[in-house]
């Protein structure tokens, strides 16, 4: 998953930071609330870790900022109190958890694979399901009732992001930003060769599930009914 670790505490950041790679995670570490809300908002997280009492602007400032605009990522405050006054007012402000410094790494990282299972339409198997379609997280295999095909890593990636924000227009460049990160060198090109070989694995599985391109927009997941479907919902030009 990708994590995004606003905590201003230097040390504990740098420690967050190693233990989460170490995991498995792809991790953004930022020191203020100003740039965790910066980064927060473009929606490329699958979980924010947020000290409540960050500099320039407070972690529960920034929590009630994102889900105001509508940001849905799961957010797990990191906060010194551990009064029960504290915790109903980081819950009620959005936030999906809550854990009191000095807290367990093994006890944070069970917390994250709880809110990533919660995420999203994924059964307790870790499978992701949208209109005819399941993917196996764990196996890399898509299927339907008519049949099965293999994924890479960077194609379920790309699935998995475009289902989780369904009905949502997804431009190129934030794509890049969650598959390869901020400092890749991955251009337009890349994006389109992957959206190109989902197409054909969808279609060569039957799948009503298609990728609909908005010229200067980005791409959007739907449903569609093939035979019946416009061709230029339907193209494979990027």
């Amino acid at each position: 998953m990708r994590i995004l670790v606003a905590e201003n505490d230097f040390y504990l950041s740098k420690v967050l930071y190693k233990v989460l790679k170490k995991n498995g995670h792809s991790v953004t570490c930022v020191q203020n609330g100003d740039d965790g809300l910066e980064f927060g908002q473009t929606g490329i997280y699958d979980i924010i870790l947020l000290n409540d009492t960050l500099p320039i602007i407070d972690g529960i400032s920034v929590l009630k900022k994102l889900r105001k605009m509508r940001i849905t990522t799961p957010i797990i405050l990191l906060s010194i109190r551990g009064d029960t006054a504290s915790k109903v007012t980081g819950l009620d402000s959005g936030a999906d958890d809550y854990i009191v410094k000095p807290f367990s790494f093994d006890e944070l990282l069970a917390r994250i694979r709880a809110l990533g299972r919660r995420r999203g339409d994924l059964a307790p198997n870790n499978i992701l399901t949208y209109g005819d379609i399941e993917m196996n997280i764990d196996s890399l295999k898509l299927s339907t009732e008519l049949g099965e095909v293999s994924l890479t890593c960077r194609e379920c990636e790309l699935l998995d992001y475009l289902i989780r924000r369904k009905g949502i227009i997804s431009p190129k460049e934030k794509i890049i930003e969650k598959l390869w990160g901020y400092d890749s060198s991955a251009g337009s090109n890349h994006v389109e060769v992957y959206i190109s070989f989902l197409r054909k694995k969808l279609e060569s599985i039957g799948s009503n599930v298609v990728i609909i391109t908005h010229r200067g927009a980005g791409y959007e997941i739907s449903t569609l009914d093939r035979s019946y479907a416009p061709k230029s919902l339907l193209k494979k030009s990027i």
